[in-house]
């Protein structure tokens, strides 16, 4: 079922759309560094790392990702997991899936591991664009780490795909939003724009030092926590609570998505 769900979802035309979206982000990066006066960035403006580029490519993926993490990559999970359960009824398949001798349950678990796989090779595609297009105009040397110290080329790689992995899981978080959304809508695009919404919302609250007190409960509070991965020694506080609140989002939202479906009366 899983492989089922996985294959139907990467051969849709978007799944690749959203690849060719995302991969361009860190080319553009670079391009705009190498095209802007002196060859660098003044450090004022741009997504986390981008100033730190010009010294060594493997900021680069960081500061794609950092810059994606803002609409994009939310935009990706919203739609690979919106599609779940909506698209289906809205095509006129779900009832279809049902009369097969699978549960309710495993058809939700199975949606979403499959949105998931795709969110996480999206963001893996995005580090290797990243890692190729800074290399190749600035160079994989030792990376310097925000403490100071260098990082040889192989443990920058090794917290680099760290850093990927921990913003999946936030993706993945976000993602079982977008399956239940699903579940109470027969329109993709609405459950997509609600989980789109819900991003951007959380994202507003976040800035606002007054709502300081609801924030750890906002599910963008700490995608950024990858950051600490690049402190020598890493900070492992912030990220290890995110990975906690990524877990609980995602096990409340899939298990209130299988307790939906499982009530609804399916007519499409």
């Amino acid at each position: 079922m899983f492989y089922v769900e996985l294959f139907k979802a990467a051969r849709r035309w978007r799944t690749w759309l959203l690849g060719a979206a995302l991969g361009g982000i860190p080319i553009i990066l670079v391009i705009s560094l190498l095209l802007s006066p002196g060859g660098g960035s003044s450090g004022e403006d741009g997504p986390p790392f981008y100033e730190l580029i010009v010294r060594n490519g493997f900021f680069t993926p960081l500061a794609a990702l950092g810059a994606l993490q803002v609409f994009l990559l939310p935009l990706a999970a919203a739609l690979l997991s919106g599609d779940a359960v909506a698209g289906e009824a809205a095509t006129g398949t779900l009832r279809y899936l049902l009369v097969r001798p699978v549960g309710r349950l495993r058809l939700i678990l199975s949606k979403y591991a499959a949105a998931v796989v795709l969110i996480t090779v999206l963001i893996l595609w995005v580090t290797i664009v990243g890692l190729v297009a800074g290399g190749a105009a600035y160079g994989w040397g030792p990376m310097p780490t925000l403490s100071g110290s260098t990082l040889s080329p192989g443990t920058a790689l090794l917290r680099i795909g760290g850093a990927a992995c921990y913003i999946a899981t936030g993706m993945s978080a976000l993602a079982a939003v977008g399956v239940f959304a699903s579940t109470l809508s027969d329109s993709a695009p609405g459950a997509s724009v609600a989980t789109v919404g819900l991003a951007i919302v959380s994202q507003i609250l976040e800035s606002l030092s007054a709502l300081a007190p609801i924030h750890t409960f906002l599910i963008s509070e700490r995608w950024l926590a990858f950051v600490d991965l690049f402190r020598d020694p890493i900070v492992w506080g912030e990220m290890a609570e995110g990975l906690v609140a990524h877990a609980l989002y995602a096990a409340v939202f899939v298990a209130l998505a299988g307790v939906v479906l499982a009530r609804k009366d399916v007519m499409s």
